[in-house]
């Protein structure tokens, strides 16, 4: 069965209704928000309209009821009987009151993690811990910023365009060429230097001294992306400020992590140029490792790079992407696929981003088929970064990219794939509270849209879902 899809007030030509085979009065149902569009029109409405498929489907209204089903699957409304409908009413009808909610939500679960921590300090040396105050995390702030601006700055992308064109790229030592315009233009000298044993750091910057270190320890990719991380900080600096500006951040923390953050975006796009990056896409058909190669950057960076290519006119693969560590955290959320990935706890361990530290260093494929109908085309990779020697700690994280299924034929990693809607999918959720799936093995919780029955002569697949 095709899924439907909410579109986000998008006006449909009356002379394009024949060439769509649909009626008119099937197009006033749409436009009066009484019916979904189907899979085969969202695709005749891209080509009709000359519109990304992204940009008729639900987006930021779409994120926001996901958002709100997520925290009303929360303990604290169980005895609200607050349905999908409920919420997409909201969302609908004042979507500014739906971000409050989420508003709100998020201090009061920094709230609650806070007094836990006082808790748990009181009870293990009798001291009286102190709490941080209640407030949206700085992270979450920032990643809802860098998602609203759909992970694209145009002027981060300018000033690194400006930037590259004054100095050549050395082949045989790629971050020569970086070190040097840094010196040049800045007078910053880079040392790469030893830390000491009790001194962790990647990068420090003295700006009295102008030095910049990096540890030796880091990968050669690394060390670029640092200095071109310095860069980013000086040549776009006022445009940074400017992005901030129009940024709803609070506290020096969010502010600071968002400097940091779009330094970050400018450091990618001085190391993969737009226009050359998104070539090398293409023929070489979203191939990361080879990306990798040819840039001289780390498969992580590679995919963060892919999900910012999204410049009007000349735009990638709308993907998204996560990356969890070995307990579950995920510690970077970015969709433009139109998936969700959960904004408090783990996603689903059925997603292949969790399955992937069974098998380090490959790259795991999956077809995921979500609980709405609609299928992605996921890979993941876990990946184990080890800053220094034998003796180093190595942390593990897994990283995962995805798109819809539809953009999948366009990367080397579907050829083996029946993507016609014929092969085999794997059912994923978004997380068990808001899964309505009783058939899986791997429920952890009850799913809050079902009452909880307990039979104690009967199992199920899950002490969550009663045998039939």
């Amino acid at each position: 069965m095709d899924a439907d899809y909410p579109t986000k007030g998008v006006n449909i030509p009356r002379r394009s209704t024949q060439r769509l085979e649909i009626s008119p009065s099937y197009l006033n149902l749409i436009e009066s928000g009484r019916r979904n569009v189907t899979v085969p029109l969202l695709f005749a409405l891209s080509q009709q309209l000359d519109v990304a498929l992204e940009d008729l489907a639900a987006g930021d209204e779409g994120r926001l009821a996901a958002d709100l089903t997520e925290i009303f699957a929360d303990d604290l409304f169980e005895h609200h009987d607050l349905t999908t409908s409920d919420v997409r009413d909201l969302v609908g009808a004042t979507p500014a009151t739906g971000r409050a909610i989420v508003t709100l939500y998020d201090a009061f679960r920094s709230a609650r993690r806070d007094l836990a921590t006082v808790v748990e300090a009181d009870s293990a040396d009798g001291e009286t811990g102190r709490a941080l105050p209640a407030a949206l995390e700085p992270a979450e702030q920032v990643s809802d910023f860098i998602q609203t601006e759909r992970n694209h700055f145009a002027e981060l992308e300018a000033a690194a365009e400006r930037v590259a064109q004054d100095f050549e790229p050395d082949q045989a030592d790629p971050t020569l060429g970086i070190t040097a315009f840094l010196a040049n233009a800045f007078g910053v000298r880079v040392e790469i230097v030893q830390p000491d044993a009790d001194r962790a750091m990647a990068r420090n910057f003295d700006p009295n001294a102008m030095v910049l270190e990096v540890s030796e320890r880091l990968p050669p990719a690394s060390r670029r992306f640092q200095i071109a991380h310095q860069i980013g900080q000086m040549a776009g600096r006022s445009d940074i400020d400017g992005i901030l500006a129009r940024a709803d951040l609070s506290g020096e923390a969010a502010v600071s992590l968002a400097r940091v953050a779009l330094a970050n975006y400018f450091a990618a796009a001085l190391l993969m140029p737009y226009q050359p990056f998104l070539a090398a896409t293409r023929s070489l058909r979203y191939d990361i490792d080879l990306l990798a190669g040819r840039f001289g950057c780390s498969f992580e960076q590679v995919c963060h790079r892919l999900t910012t290519l999204r410049r009007e006119g000349a735009g990638g693969i709308p993907f998204h992407m996560l990356r969890t560590d070995i307990a579950g955290n995920i510690s970077k959320r970015l969709s433009l696929s139109g998936i969700h990935i959960p904004r408090h706890g783990a996603a689903c361990p059925r997603w292949n981003v969790y399955s992937a530290f069974l098998r380090p260093g490959a790259i795991n494929i999956q077809l995921s088929r979500m609980p709405d109908g609609r299928t992605y085309f996921c890979i993941a990779r876990a990946i184990e970064k080890a800053v220094g020697g034998y003796h180093a700690q190595h942390t593990y994280h897994s990283i995962g990219l995805g798109c819809e299924i539809a953009y999948a034929r366009d990367m080397v990693y579907a050829d083996a794939f029946e993507l016609d809607g014929t092969g085999p999918t794997v059912p994923v959720g978004t997380s068990c509270r808001i899964c309505e799936r009783m058939d899986c093995q791997q429920r952890a919780f009850p799913p809050v849209a079902h009452r909880l029955d307990f039979d104690e002569n009967k199992r199920g697949l899950s002490a969550f879902a009663a045998a039939d």
